[in-house]
């Protein structure tokens, strides 16, 4: 199996300033690096060539996408408008998302990379692709910004798939630890594109992606886990919502916005996920494209936090998605692996333990 491998040193330079970790600095947030920093990603690229991977793999070379490309998805105002903040020396779109002068040119790259990925395997090039970022893009919606996004890169992917291929239907598998609020707005209205997010509820943005949110054709699905969700929850929302959904849906190409800010180590989120639960769900989903649409898959980098957990889990999906294991043995799965709660539902059985204890003491003491 040919897997492809979206990279650019470019992505790098894109210029988040300074900050107070996710937010913007003011009088009493000290400045700092932004959360948003290249070191995660950057770190992920290493590893993956130090582990003697990257010789397995088929680099594809990034290109820029065009405005017509990135308008099939968002306003042209408002593409417009990020070229001129640019331009003026850098802008931000709110929301912790500040850009450099640079960053718009450097967006375009991000979006034409998975463009690459995207055209790499309908060229029957590779069979799939991970296409490693920067900036991320599943919080754009068509008119605006934000969550550190400029461009929605996955929707901008299956458009281009539907457009340039005339294939019929899409899915988005989106196991970001934030909602894919940008996605879900996009596709709300088009029955062609099942977009499938799973997520902490309520973490980022705020009140978005209930489950109840399931757009106008029903093919939006959101499963939004609460705080502690560990490995078990996962597994269970793919068996029982995220592959079902697949299979009734049928896809011609499935994309997965691939954020690892689920991990145990996430600044920004409170999900317990190890560098095997990833590997995991990676070879969940390519399992449904062998099934469903001649192994099409592509995977896109969205968010984590952690530069020293995000390169293990980043290693494990491209170690899935090419079927070579490599020697590198993930030090920090062990740590994460002995959290408390990985096994479903840890969170019913806590309560439920708690409230025997409680029932019992009181009965003892009186």
């Amino acid at each position: 199996m040919a897997t492809g491998w979206v990279w650019s040193e470019r992505y790098m330079w894109h210029d988040t300033g300074t900050a107070g970790g996710p937010l913007p600095v003011s009088r009493w947030v000290e400045p700092m690096t932004h959360i948003e920093a290249p070191d995660a990603k950057r770190r992920f690229a290493n590893l993956v060539a130090a582990s003697g991977l990257l010789d397995r793999l088929t680099v594809l070379a990034p290109r820029p996408a065009t405005v017509a490309e990135l308008t099939r998805v968002h306003e042209p105002d408002y593409v417009a408008d990020v070229e001129q903040q640019a331009a003026a020396g850098g802008g931000n779109l709110g929301g912790g998302t500040p850009f450099g002068e640079f960053s718009y040119e450097i967006a375009l790259l991000a979006a034409g990379g998975v463009l690459s990925a995207v055209e790499a395997v309908f060229a029957g090039t590779v069979d799939n692709a991970y296409a490693l970022v920067r900036p991320p893009g599943h919080h754009a919606t068509p008119d605006h910004g934000r969550g550190f996004c400029l461009f929605n890169n996955v929707a901008i992917a299956a458009r281009h798939a539907q457009q340039a291929y005339q294939i019929e239907r899409v899915a988005i598998v989106d196991w970001d630890v934030h909602h894919g609020n940008g996605t879900q707005d996009t596709f709300w209205d088009d029955p062609s594109v099942l977009a499938i997010s799973i997520h902490q509820d309520g973490v980022y943005p705020p009140r978005s992606g209930p489950v109840s949110d399931v757009g106008a054709h029903g093919t939006i699905v959101n499963v939004p886990l609460p705080p502690g969700s560990g490995d078990g929850a996962y597994r269970a929302a793919f068996a029982d919502v995220v592959e079902p959904a697949l299979d009734r849906f049928g896809p011609d190409l499935i994309l997965v916005a691939c954020g690892f800010d689920a991990n145990g180590f996430d600044p920004l989120a409170r999900q317990m996920l190890s560098s095997e639960s990833f590997r995991w769900m990676t070879g969940r989903v390519k399992a449904a494209a062998e099934r469903h649409c001649d192994r099409r898959l592509v995977l896109t980098h969205e968010g984590g936090y952690s530069p020293f957990a995000v390169p293990f889990c980043g290693l494990a999906v491209v170690e899935e998605l090419c079927g070579i294991r490599t020697e590198v043995e993930d030090p920090y799965l062990p740590i994460v692996e002995n959290y408390g709660g990985q096994l479903l539902p840890h969170q019913a059985e806590a309560i439920a333990k708690a409230a025997q204890r409680n029932d019992t003491s009181w009965a003892s003491s009186s």
